[in-house]
């Protein structure tokens, strides 16, 4: 496909008008790198030396205060902590320790009297005899029918192992004195205005 002249020439004309374009864009995109460069300067100076110092004072002005009172009351809540354990630790080993190894000793004790020959021997005489060895023998009296009395003590025994084990309860309970106080913080921007 052949072209006229004068399309030719017009579109050579295009095409250097396109090239002067490309190379005033380029002029123009260096230009404004140029210009980005000394605003991101300027910028770090700004920030270096208006920006910088005026977030520091308002940190120690408002934030630092606010951060103390809380690291103070954490340091707080630490040493009510370790209080509650120490109690709690001194009332396990001076409370419920004893009454367990005292317990235990009572048990073992049981168990090595029913070893012992001499009780088993005496057991399976009386095993001989039947159920009501003492009272044929005179030595114990013959047990009274069972009355309403029983039936209340067992009442009464259960009541007072519920109260027992409620107060054992309350005591090993660890979350007694771990309360805290909580206190206003001021805050001292309340102050500027």
């Amino acid at each position: 496909m052949a072209l006229s002249r004068k399309r030719r020439k017009e579109l050579k004309k295009l095409k250097g008008q396109a090239g002067d374009l490309w190379d005033d864009q380029r002029e123009l995109l260096e230009h404004a790198n140029r210009v980005a460069r000394e605003a991101r300067r300027q910028a770090s100076h700004y920030a270096r030396e208006e920006v910088s110092p005026r977030i520091r004072d308002k940190y120690d002005d408002t934030l630092r205060p606010v951060v103390d009172t809380a690291r103070a009351a954490a340091e707080t809540g630490l040493s009510t902590a370790r209080s509650a354990a120490s109690h709690t630790r001194h009332r396990i080993s001076d409370d419920v320790i004893p009454g367990v190894t005292s317990a235990l000793g009572a048990a073992l004790a049981a168990i090595e009297v029913a070893k012992n020959h001499q009780v088993q021997d005496a057991m399976n005489r009386a095993a001989k005899f039947g159920n009501d060895v003492g009272t044929r023998v005179g030595i114990v009296k013959p047990k009274p029918s069972v009355g309403p009395g029983k039936y209340i003590l067992i009442g009464f025994g259960v009541v007072a192992f519920a109260v027992v084990a409620y107060a054992a309860w309350q005591t090993l309970r660890a979350d007694d004195d771990l309360w805290v106080e909580e206190t206003a913080i001021e805050t001292p921007l309340a102050n500027e205005s």
